[in-house]
């Protein structure tokens, strides 16, 4: 908010400047003409009323022809819009083309147990034959199904350190996540889960962990349950639950043990943000990073969160009352979509080249538009002329400068860039003003608006939250501005054709 209180006071300090140093050169031009009609007051009388006649006479029509130009000039300003989407594609798929090898969004799932048991089935069938007689036949079916355990308590840490992978002139933000997750199970009670069962098979139970791109994994620590050390295995063995992940086999998994104690850890990549699923009946998820502009995203938002220059620090305390599944049920009887409930973070780039390029742009026209008023208020107050066809080669100059920008800014930091493009702009545009003009004093007026101009422009290109407010305030300001220079402008009457009506500035 003090940064963009600054550059409105900026902003109007400049303007302020801008129209000082206009009034100036009217006061010097009327000044002139008062002196000279002292001199010979006959004689400049009618010479200037005859030019503030047919400067009347023209500049109506000539601010139209102007206008038109500035209009023809959204052909180029279209153009160039075109060119920065075209950039901005190859951008998109070379992010795509680098998360596909180095890793995309990652999901956390997880952890669940997984216990498999046999439901024995009878069903008896009575039947009558030819005699009369009745006859029972009995069919036995078994069935494997899977009970689903989820942790009492869980508590994940993650830590992601941001890098730039780089393909071509392109640079991709990644991230190496750290992560690690310990709890605890409660007793299973598998025997109240079903009144069917027949077997339960504790020796086939597994630990399941679900991760979304399993082909970004870094390393992956054994599981320590109860205190041993276990490997993992690929798949989770519940593709209908968690698509993606690997499982670990836990042989002697008791059914008597009050509480199972588990931790691990994992090494993954990723890029644009990580997500987890809170499965914990209490999930307590911290996480640490050194990148400085997060985006929380998810269905709820960190307890508690820092966000410093250095990075953030968030902290996620959810109850299971939060989602809609519950702690423990059975696969097959019912399936709940356990991806529903995530919460997160995305990197975010606050604002990256192509957008900056793409605002630069919108506000192009604009910027025509003030050099042109600016050459016709020289026309207006001088004897000084511009060609329609000078007219259009400035606006193609103002056009280039976003070329220029782009072109420069893919290869060096941007701010660098722009001040190459626009010192360039700003030279060709001056020089060429002071050679068709043949007045060097006008030029550096045009040398001031531009180097304001562009120095307004970049401060809106840094902004975010302000960047239509301080916009907004640009043309009212420039409105205020034209409407102080041009207030004593009047249409010259037959009756007093000889008497100037420009005066008073």
């Amino acid at each position: 908010m003090i940064y963009a209180v600054l550059i409105l006071l900026i902003l109007f300090a400049v303007l302020a400047g801008i129209g000082f140093l206009i009034y100036l050169l009217v006061r010097k031009i009327q000044h002139t003409s008062t002196s000279a009609m002292d001199n010979d007051n006959s004689k400049l009388s009618n010479q200037s009323g005859k030019k503030v006649k047919n400067m009347s006479e023209t500049l109506t029509l000539r601010a139209l022809i102007v206008g038109v130009i500035a209009l023809v000039m959204l052909i180029p300003l279209v153009m160039m819009q075109g060119v920065v989407d075209e950039r901005n594609g190859l951008y998109r798929n070379v992010l795509h083309d680098i998360a596909n090898t180095w890793g995309g969004r990652q999901l956390l799932q997880g952890p669940m147990l997984v216990v498999p048991f046999i439901e024995k089935h009878v069903n008896r069938e009575t039947t009558t034959d030819e005699n009369g007689e009745e006859k029972v036949k009995t069919k036995i079916s078994y069935k494997t199904k899977y009970a689903i355990h989820l942790p009492k308590d869980l508590k994940i840490s993650v830590d992601i350190e941001e890098q730039h992978r780089k393909r071509g002139i392109y640079k991709s933000l990644v991230y190496e996540a750290a992560i690690s997750l310990s709890g605890s199970f409660e007793k299973l009670d598998i025997e109240n889960m079903s009144d069917y069962i027949h077997r339960i098979d504790w020796d086939k139970s597994y630990f399941v962990l679900g991760l979304s791109d399993t082909r970004a994994i870094n390393e992956v620590a054994p599981l320590k349950w109860n205190g041993n050390e276990l490997g993992y295995s690929p798949g989770t063995g519940v593709t209908n639950l968690i698509s993606h992940g690997f499982h670990a086999s836990i042989k002697n998994l008791s059914a008597a043990a009050e509480k199972h104690n588990f931790a691990t850890k994992i090494s993954i990549n990723g890029s644009q943000g990580f997500r987890f699923a809170p499965f914990g009946e209490k999930t307590i998820v911290s996480m640490h990073s050194t990148w400085p502009h997060p985006s929380f995203q998810g269905m709820t938002l960190p307890s508690n969160r820092e966000i410093t220059d250095t990075g953030f620090m968030a902290e996620w305390i959810i109850p299971h009352l939060a989602r809609n599944y519950p702690q423990a049920w059975v696969s097959g009887n019912v399936d709940y979509h356990l991806g529903e409930f995530v919460a997160g973070v995305d990197l975010f780039e606050p604002v990256f080249l192509y957008s900056k390029m793409t605002r630069a742009v919108k506000y192009g026209i604009l910027f025509i538009g003030l050099t042109f008023l600016t050459f016709l208020i020289f026309e207006l107050t001088t004897q000084a002329r511009l060609h329609y066809v000078q007219y259009g080669l400035i606006g193609v100059a103002l056009t280039i400068f976003y070329l220029v920008l782009l072109s420069i800014a893919e290869h060096i930091v941007f701010m660098h860039a722009y001040v190459v493009a626009a010192v360039i702009n700003i030279g060709l545009i001056t020089l060429y003003t002071g050679a068709a003009l043949k007045n060097w004093s006008k030029a550096w007026v045009i040398l001031v608006l531009l180097s304001a101009l562009y120095t307004v422009l970049y401060s809106l290109l840094q902004l975010e939250d302000y960047a239509l407010l301080m916009g907004t305030m640009l043309l009212l300001s420039v409105l205020i501005v034209l409407m102080y220079v041009t207030r004593n402008l009047r249409v010259n009457s037959l009756k007093d054709s000889n008497i100037p009506h420009l005066r008073n500035g």
